[in-house]
């Protein structure tokens, strides 16, 4: 298994895994079948990505196969350049099994080289699998969006939660 950097042909791949993810988790923002995503607008996501400083898409394959996905997506004024808001996907098959240290461990090496400062991301509070990863690798809850999301019929909360990068 191995963590890199998204490329442009990656783009069906990775809507593939977005799709499946999506379709798999009680916790992404998007519920089954809520979006459709397109290739074409990952490759556009992917190339637009590539050149910025502060933003990344760092993948996980194994035997050529994405199984899992980070966006790192960086702040646009100055003064939020040093922040990036993080979305996570791992594909069903895979969770638990040391993908997401993977891309937080490859993440934490990209954040040192690209002057990123803050990592920051939201999670659904009953997310405890979600929740413990991130607090393994070093995240801590910073305050409570409350009834932030709808999901099978009840209002749930989402937690803030951010890391601080020292250079």
């Amino acid at each position: 298994m191995r963590v890199r950097e998204a490329k442009p042909t990656d783009a069906v791949n990775l809507a593939g895994l977005i799709q499946h993810v999506e379709n798999t988790s009680n916790y992404m923002l998007w519920e089954p079948g809520e979006r459709k995503v397109q290739p074409e607008n990952q490759q556009k996501m992917i190339e637009r990505i590539q050149g910025e400083d502060n933003s990344t898409i760092l993948v996980a394959e194994q035997d050529e196969r994405l199984i899992g996905y980070l966006f790192a997506i960086g702040g646009n004024p100055n003064r939020a350049k040093h922040t990036t808001y993080l979305v996570v996907g791992i594909h069903q098959d895979y969770r638990g099994k040391g993908v997401g240290s993977l891309l937080f461990n490859k993440l934490d090496q990209w954040a040192a080289n690209h002057n990123i400062h803050r990592l920051e991301l939201t999670v659904v509070s009953r997310n405890e699998s979600g929740l413990a990863l991130y607090k393994k690798m070093g995240f801590e809850i910073e305050g409570t969006k409350r009834d932030s999301l709808f999901i099978k019929g009840e209002y749930v909360d989402e937690y803030y939660m951010s890391k601080i990068i020292i250079q």
